[in-house]
């Protein structure tokens, strides 16, 4: 969608919020409930420590998206030493000044597409909904930025998946989907046990991502109104995929129909049934992988495991099996004055990489082919489910 035809679309949503249709209203400046696992973590005085800088430059950022979930500012780019956050953007008005306070910047503009022709931009943080993922990606690579990006990679779709692919690995320049549980503590720690071989072969992994939701969130274009679970996979797809460094080469998925009027298929946009889906991968290292995505389960949480033939795991600190001696299982320490921030303290950690990443010139932790390889099995395993669990190939996604 062009910039003026998506701020003709907004005009729209603003008319029909004031009669009473049902649109996502702007929020951008009214206060919004606590959201499930978005409590924020604060720095303490073992947070920073050991953290040494690699470079005195400051990467020149732009930040993209200030919706509900005020994805732009809680990453805490504004707080990291070596980043200027130089310009900020979203498409109300509102939100954007909202934003352009909170990071503490004069610069800014009405869509993401006239964001990246500013020069001085040199890498974007894309905040923006799921469903415009990979195109405001592939926006930002054609004009030469960096991309960090808010979970999924692509929406639903294995044909952007490709086109997105293609578009990174052609472009020589950095791209990291911000999958929060990658810095879970658990996942950290079931991580370098795995790197350690704490686990050899793993033999089942599981996780679980549970996020009760009596009512969709509120989003542009109402893109969470009965959203399809697994096409929002990476949240439990981290348990396999970001453990080991692996993919799933095949999947057989059900799916439960939901209780939830948004979830039922005359409802809402996806034509989706399904308010629980749950999948059962086939790995690439032979194993098996069950993975879970779930809006129906009041007080319900996630969870997660991973068996090996050499030991087992299912928090950041119960390991048992033949490692004689674990490694360090802490997280990397984050520049003085960056808080952990949320979703179990991973904000910091996944702004922090990105930025080190660019200074030191290397891929980053979750590189285009992790984050397809976390996001494309939730999108075959909802035709799967369709089919009721038929078992089909899932693409496979590599970084030399």
């Amino acid at each position: 969608m062009n910039p003026a035809n998506r701020r003709s679309f907004i005009k729209g949503t603003i008319a029909a919020a004031a009669a009473g249709v049902g649109v996502a209203p702007n929020l951008g400046n009214a206060a919004a409930p606590k959201i499930q696992g978005f409590e924020e973590e604060k720095a303490t005085s073992e947070t920073s420590r050991g953290w040494q800088p690699v470079s005195d430059r400051k990467i020149r950022v732009g930040i993209v998206g200030y919706g509900y979930c005020k994805f732009g500012a809680i990453f805490g780019f504004q707080d990291h030493p070596n980043v200027e956050v130089v310009a900020v953007s979203d498409l109300f008005p509102d939100r954007c000044a909202a934003l352009a306070e909170r990071c503490g910047c004069e610069k800014t503009y009405p869509s993401l597409e006239e964001l990246v022709k500013d020069d001085k931009v040199e890498a974007v943080w894309v905040a923006t909904d799921a469903p415009s993922h990979c195109e405001h990606t592939m926006t930002c690579l054609k004009h030469g930025k960096h991309v960090a990006v808010a979970v999924p990679a692509v929406w639903g779709s294995l044909e952007d998946a490709e086109r997105l692919y293609e578009a990174v690995t052609a472009s020589g320049l950095h791209y990291m989907m911000f999958e929060t549980s990658f810095y879970h503590a658990a996942n950290h720690a079931m991580r370098q046990v795995y790197r350690a071989g704490g686990f050899g072969k793993v033999m089942y992994a599981e996780g679980a991502y549970v996020h009760y939701l009596p009512k969709p969130l509120p989003g542009y274009r109402n893109w969470r109104f009965g959203s399809i679970p697994m096409w929002y996979p990476t949240h439990a797809d981290v348990y396999y995929v970001g453990v080991t460094g692996g993919s799933f080469l095949e999947v057989s998925c059900l799916g439960i129909p939901s209780l939830q009027s948004s979830r039922q298929p005359e409802n809402n946009q996806y034509k989706n049934p399904f308010g629980t889906q749950t999948a059962l991968y086939r790995t690439s290292e032979g194993g098996m992988a069950r993975m879970l995505q779930s809006r129906d389960a009041p007080g319900a949480h996630g969870g997660c495991r991973i068996m090996g033939q050499k030991g087992s795991m299912t928090t950041a600190s119960n390991y048992s099996g033949k490692l004689k001696e674990l490694p360090d299982l802490k997280r990397p320490p984050l520049p003085p004055g960056m808080d952990p921030g949320g979703h179990g303290g991973s904000h910091g950690q996944l702004t922090e990489e990105f930025v080190r990443s660019i200074l030191e010139d290397r891929k980053p932790a979750i590189d285009i082919a992790t984050a397809l390889n976390m996001t494309c099995g939730g999108i075959v395993a909802h035709q799967s489910a369709l089919k009721d669990g038929e078992r089909m190939k899932v693409p496979q996604y590599r970084w030399s």
